[in-house]
């Protein structure tokens, strides 16, 4: 986890992986993408590649990066620990959802009254 993370650190190797996201690209093709240097992008291609993020595979003279998001779930369910409601917020969430009921069976129950006495009238 701790590789991942400090792999995605990086805006330049954020962008990569946001760019692979829609299938795989040559390392060119990365590269052309960028205002840094060709030895530069092989650099966060190969910190990418140690944390398991993007695979690459030589075809011909070519050499192509897929993405690989399943390191990133072990560190998203990390992060998930600080986002996700306290059990107090589902306590909360239940309550509120309580009241609606309630509320609804209460206005339902007053507009049946209403037509019953309406139609003995």
């Amino acid at each position: 986890m701790d590789e991942v993370a400090a792999a995605i650190m990086d805006p330049v190797r954020r962008e990569i992986l946001l760019m692979l996201r829609n299938g795989p690209l040559s390392a060119g093709q990365i590269a052309g993408r960028f205002s840094v240097s060709r030895p530069a992008v092989s650099r966060h291609l190969r910190v990418l590649r140690e944390s398991g993020l993007v695979h690459d595979e030589l075809v011909g003279r070519q050499r192509f990066y897929t993405l690989d998001a399943g390191p990133l779930t072990e560190l998203a369910e990390w992060i998930s620990r600080f986002t996700r409601p306290s059990g107090w917020e589902h306590r909360l969430d239940a309550l509120e959802t309580e009241v609606h009921r309630t509320r609804r069976e209460r206005r339902t129950a007053s507009q049946e009254s209403d037509r019953v006495r309406k139609d003995t009238a």
